[in-house]
């Protein structure tokens, strides 16, 4: 079998079993807080009996898994550099909300509309990047510690801009705080007509299926193009694993530390826009948060790699949507978060045997192939 399929495999059957043992430890949780595993597993996969509410259920678990998934991109440019921005979440907060605002000061046919959007959350996400990775190459100040500083400073922002300069008009009685509304033409089109390609009712929660889901699977493809199949996806890798090596084959490591930063905060701008374009139609004071946080989780379990942060994504979007179910069976919802944390956990650790077992099978067959090439000496 070939090295890299031989790496793959146990890469697959490494998250599989770390999944299933995070489950284990999850079920005693749930026996210990006097809870039944049987039902909480049944919660898990209760789409509801109604046609609508299984549509609504399917819609629900896409929309959650396609911030996740923008997410861990943008965390995952970071660890083939070898950074690790945290600051994703204030990365796609800050962003969210000055293309809200700018997407609410004109209008225009919704393709350029749509497009300005995108690109104000994506630049405005990529210069707030910046600023680490400038800290970074011009100090040596950790990208750590000045993301996590800047995640503060990025939700305290948004919170002053959403009261002060950025805010709409409230409507009488209405009690969150928002800006502006984006005109109809900033609106994403919804993609419900595929459940009437399925034979299924089209969904009716929340804006339906939103349709920033085509704008992440296109996303996904360009990232994975652009850092398995070009210079600069191997410029960003080589810098990460030995900086003075690719410096001194020509790459300055300072300047894709700023590219590869500025990469993955322009892809973190994108994290909130799914959820205003396709629901809400502006930035509110009860926006969805954390997500720059879970999008960590999703590339470690993902592996960095476009396809695998896809399925983890839709994982943690699996257990995010059975938390009301939870609580009706009467289980706590911190069960999820229980299963989350302890996936990413065994993850790591099995993201490390496996590397090991890869690294035994490639020294054993190293060996083997040095020995059928040796020549052997006959004695006289």
């Amino acid at each position: 079998m070939p090295a890299g399929l031989n790496r793959a495999l146990l890469t697959v059957v490494g998250a599989a079993v770390a999944v299933v043992l995070a489950i284990a430890v999850c079920s005693v949780a749930i026996v210990v807080a006097g809870g039944s595993p049987i039902d909480a597993l049944a919660a898990f996969f209760d789409f509801g009996e109604s046609a609508r509410a299984q549509s609504n259920s399917v819609a629900t678990l896409l929309n959650r898994a396609v911030p996740l998934f923008i997410a861990g991109l943008a965390v995952a440019v970071g660890f083939r550099m070898n950074l690790f921005n945290i600051g994703v979440e204030g990365q796609y907060r800050i962003a969210a909300i000055c293309a809200a605002f700018v997407g609410s000061t004109f209008t225009a046919p919704a393709p350029i509309q749509i497009t300005v959007i995108i690109l104000v959350a994506a630049a405005v996400g990529g210069l707030y990047a910046l600023i680490p990775a400038v800290m970074k190459v011009t100090r040596g100040v950790n990208e750590v510690i000045s993301t996590i500083m800047l995640n503060y400073i990025a939700i305290a922002l948004s919170a002053y801009l959403l009261r002060e300069p950025f805010a709409g008009e409230r409507a009488e009685g209405q009690l969150n705080t928002t800006t502006p509304p984006l005109p109809e033409s900033g609106m994403f089109p919804d993609l419900n007509f595929v459940f009437e390609w399925f034979g299924m009712l089209p969904p009716t929660r929340n804006g339906g299926l939103w349709g920033f889901l085509l704008v992440a699977v296109v996303l996904g493809v360009v990232i994975w193009v652009v850092l398995e199949r070009t210079r600069f996806g191997f410029n960003i890798k080589a810098s990460g694993l030995n900086g003075p090596a690719a410096l001194a084959s020509g790459v300055n490591p300072k300047t894709m530390i700023i590219a590869a930063m500025m990469l993955s905060g322009g892809i973190a701008g994108l994290i909130g826009l799914p959820e205003i374009l396709g629901d809400r139609g502006a930035y509110t004071n009860n926006f969805t948060a954390g997500l720059g946080f879970l999008g960590i989780a999703v590339a470690l379990l993902g592996r960095n790699k476009p396809v695998g942060i896809a399925f983890a994504a839709l994982l943690f979007a699996f257990l995010d949507r059975a938390q009301g179910a939870l609580q009706f069976a009467d289980i706590p919802a911190s069960v999820v978060t229980i299963i989350q944390g302890a996936i990413v956990l065994l993850v790591v650790v099995a993201n490390e045997v496996t590397n090991r077992i890869a690294l035994r099978i490639e020294e054993r067959r190293a060996a083997q192939q040095l020995g059928r090439n040796t020549p052997v000496e006959v004695a006289a």
